[in-house]
This record gives structure tokens, sequence and C-alpha cells, in this order.
């Protein structure tokens, strides 16, 4: 007997099975792939994605949703339907000559940034910039006139649904009112009791052994994942060949440290999704700033505590020697100095939502027409200097060309840090609640009790539920931005006795 319902299960495992191949071509692309491949690969990836989604949106998906919502569905089918007709809306607004044109202009554009960012070229990145807004803008109001959202909330809602930009607006007005004053306070408390830097060199070759030992350690799983290098720090493949990266720095080992404990969150989560929902949008991860929470949470509630570095200075003594600075207190010390900076991925726990509200705002309104690329430099360096105090003019390469996000047109996406740095605090929050001695825990590296628990609330979930009730089932309320000023007071200024 035909079901509706079966059908469109048939679909999206195979367009699961193809989104494998992409994931690893976009992989291959970033972390082996040699120069002189990038014009046939850029070509091969348009072609790719083309057909993807000529599948994702084909007309007859239309009558299938239609027939399947009259099925006899459970809670779990139902659910899976809601993400199919999300997916569906999404794509078949989009035709299939723009999703081409973009996949070409995006990966042009990202390959030339690889070499143009160390080059400081601000007018030669600009060249092909310049056709990744253009054809970003047309996808928002195209997105936008099929959902009746703003164009930039139409953008959101492909990384966060249900976020829109005056609930952003509101919890980042929140956090410019008391960050600034706190990051001030920190510092001024740091300098009683400054981290002394370990001298290098650090050899590359014992930073990747210790980044494979720390990925270990954080349970990555190297039977189903790999860790490679990168210029920029990423997660990819799919969850039963996860992929993530770092990159290496000979004088300064704490960047490929922090880049593995953040990826390896990533690639955690990815790992942890139910294998019987994972050629459906229901097995899925809920959102970009869910995802970001799970790095986040491994990265800054875990591997930035002062128990956790415990665990990291023998590593650190095994892998490069004994040298000062290696003690508990002072690597403690050292992972959490306050000190902005220009570079966001380098940027300490503290000030990095500064950087997040700096490039939410310049998208923002790229997107909705109210500025220009070409204005992007100066807005940089003001929001720059207002923000952070720091002073940016004229140094493109660590200013507004230093993420791969806007070559890769991803607009929408940078509010999911923040976002995700919130949801992490208010997991453990609800993790002290749920499991006794969490602190204990990861002063002994005994980490499973931490990440069974992440599995239970939040992996095996999936895209189940909404995010807001995805929120209010792990937690019992929803994201409440005070759960992050709390964590930060406690760790940098001593608030509860931390």
């Amino acid at each position: 007997m035909f079901s509706a319902y079966s059908e469109l299960q048939s679909i999206y495992a195979q367009l699961y099975r193809l989104g494998h191949v992409e994931s690893i071509l976009a992989w291959d692309r970033s972390a082996m792939m040699p120069p002189g491949g990038s014009r046939a690969r850029t070509a091969a990836e348009a072609e790719f994605r083309r057909l993807i989604h000529g599948l994702r949106r084909q007309p007859r998906l239309a009558g299938l949703i239609s027939q399947a919502e009259d099925e006899p569905l459970d809670a779990l089918q139902r659910a899976n339907l809601r993400e199919i007709r999300r997916d569906w809306l999404e794509a078949s607004a989009l035709p299939e000559s723009l999703i081409a044109a973009s996949a070409q202009a995006t990966a042009q554009c990202e390959h030339a940034w690889r070499d143009q960012r160390p080059a400081n070229d601000w007018p030669g990145f600009m060249e092909n910039f310049g056709e990744v807004l253009r054809l970003a803008r047309e996808e928002a109001l195209r997105l936008s006139d099929r959902t009746g959202l703003a164009p930039y909330d139409a953008l959101i809602e492909r990384y966060e649904p249900g976020m829109r930009m005056d609930v952003l607006d509101r919890m980042f007005d929140g956090l410019q009112g008391w960050l600034p004053d706190m990051v001030t306070a920190a510092m001024a408390m740091q300098e009683r009791a400054p981290a002394i830097a370990p001298a290098g060199p650090f050899p590359l070759a014992a930073q990747r052994e210790l980044c494979r030992a720390l990925a270990g350690t954080l349970g990555f799983d190297f039977n189903a994942g790999r860790l490679d290098e990168s210029a920029h720090p990423f997660t990819g493949g799919v969850p039963e060949d996860v992929r993530i990266t770092v990159r290496y720095r000979e004088d300064d080992f704490l960047q490929a440290l922090n880049g593995t404990l953040h990826e390896c969150g990533h690639g955690r989560y990815a790992q942890g999704l139910p294998r019987e929902w994972l050629e459906q949008p229901l097995g899925r991860p809920r959102s970009f700033a869910i995802h970001e929470s799970q790095s986040l949470f491994v990265e800054m509630q875990i591997g930035r505590s002062r128990a956790f570095a415990g665990v990291l200075a023998p590593m650190l003594g095994a892998h490069f020697g004994d040298r000062a600075g290696f003690d508990v207190d002072n690597l403690y010390r050292l992972m959490t100095r306050v000190a902005p900076g220009p570079i966001r991925v380098a940027a300490d726990e503290l000030s990095y939502p500064a950087h997040i509200i700096l490039r939410y705002e310049i998208e923002r309104d790229l997107i909705g027409g109210e500025i220009e690329a070409g204005d992007i430099p100066a807005l940089w360096d003001e929001k720059m200097m207002r923000l952070l105090g720091v002073d940016t003019r004229g140094d493109f390469r660590d200013g507004c060309m230093q993420d791969i996000h806007w070559a890769k047109g991803a607009f929408g996406y940078f509010p999911s840090y923040a976002l995700g740095a919130m949801y992490a605090a208010q997991w453990f929050v609800s993790l002290r609640r749920d499991l006794e001695g969490p602190e204990e825990c990861i002063a002994n590296g005994r980490l499973k009790p931490i990440f069974d628990w992440l599995q239970a609330q939040i992996w095996s979930q999936a895209s189940r539920w909404e995010t807001l009730e995805l929120v209010r089932r792990v937690s019992g309320n929803e994201l409440d931005p005070s759960h992050l000023k709390a964590h930060l007071g406690a760790r940098y200024l001593g608030w509860g006795g931390h």
C-alpha cells in the first residue's frame, strides 16, 4: 500500500547519502586539495549542489507532504515531517540556477581568500565578495517572500529556526550593558596575578600528538572520524565519518589546544546523534546555536575550568617537556587571561561575545541594504574600538577578512556563537542539578558521566523538538542570558565563591 510518508523517507535517505559525498568534497577542498584543483573542484561542487537542490525542491514533494499530513503517523514521524516541510519550504523558494551560482561564487571567493587574507588584500577580496553578497541578498529576498520574514530573519531561520532580530537585538543590547565593565574589572584583577607565558617554540609534531591525545581524552571516536589541519578550524563530514580540523602555530600551543577542545565538542555531538534517525531530517543537529553550545560547553565550561587545567598540565609536560608556566595555577591563569584583541578565534572567553555583536550588526545591515560591502572596513574599525578598544585600521588580515564565513556566504550564522555560549552556561547549571560533583569528574579526567548526560539530554534528541522546547526540556526554562553573566562573573570576578 502506497504511503506518502514512506516515499518522503526514501527521498530524504537519498539526499542524506548525496550530502555525505558533498560534505567530504568540502572537507577535502579545505584540508587536502592542492591549489591547482581549485577551478575544477569549484565547478564540480557547484554542479553537485545544483543536483541536490533539485531533488530538495522537486514539485511532487509538495503533494507528498500534504498527503503525509493526513496519514496516521506517530510522534517521531510527525516531527520528521515537520522538518521535511521546513527543508522543502526553504529549497522551493530558491531556483537551481541561484544555488549553482552561489556555490560557484562562494567556492571561488573562499579559495581566493586563503591567499588574500595573509596578503592583507582587501581590494582583491572585494572582486569576489561583491558577487557573493549580491547572491546572498537575492536568496534572502526570495526566502523572505516565501516565509513572510524580514530578509535577514529569513537567513537566521536557516541556522537558528525561530530566532529573530528583535530577540537578538534585545539580548545583545543587554550584553553590551554589562560586558565592557566586566572585562575592565577582570583585567584589573588579573594584573595582580599575571600569567607566565611558557616559552616556545612548541614543535608542530608534538602539538599534533598532543591534540590527538586530547581528542582521545574527550572521547572523540577516531574509528568514525579524523583530526586534520586547515586554514580555518572547522568540523565537517557526517556522523559516521566526522572530520575535525585545527591550525597550528609553533609559538603558540594554546591556539591548537583550544581549537581541539572546540571542534571535539562539535564532533562529539555529531557522533552522538541517533543512528536510527541519521538519514532523515529528524536526525540532524537541532540548530547551529545548539551545535555551538556543545563546542563551547567542551571548550569553555570544561576545557577552561580550573579543574581541567589539572588534567592538561601533565599532558603538556609529556609532549613538550618541563617548562616554566606549565604548573596548574599558571596554566589556569593563562587559559582565562582576559586580553581583548582583534582575532575572534583567539579571543578570551569574556571578550568573545563582543566579536559576535560586531559581526552581527554588520551583516544584519549588509543584508538589509543599509550598508554596502565597501563600508565594512570603516564600520569594523569603529565597532572594534567601541566594543573592545582595539585599533584595526589598515589591518584587513586580522580585521574584517579574518573569518571564512562571509566568503562562504554564511550570513546569519554568527549569532549562533553568542547564543551557543548562553546555552552552554545554561546546560552546566542543569548538569549541576542532575549530576553530583561535575567539577570533581572533570578534575579526575573522568568525563564520561558528563558526556553521558549530554548524550541523554541533547545529542539523542537531535531535531525531535523545536529549539525552545528542547531548552525547556533540558533546563526547565527558556534561554536565559543571566546564566552566562553568572558563569563569567564567577570565573573572572569570583562571584559566588568560585
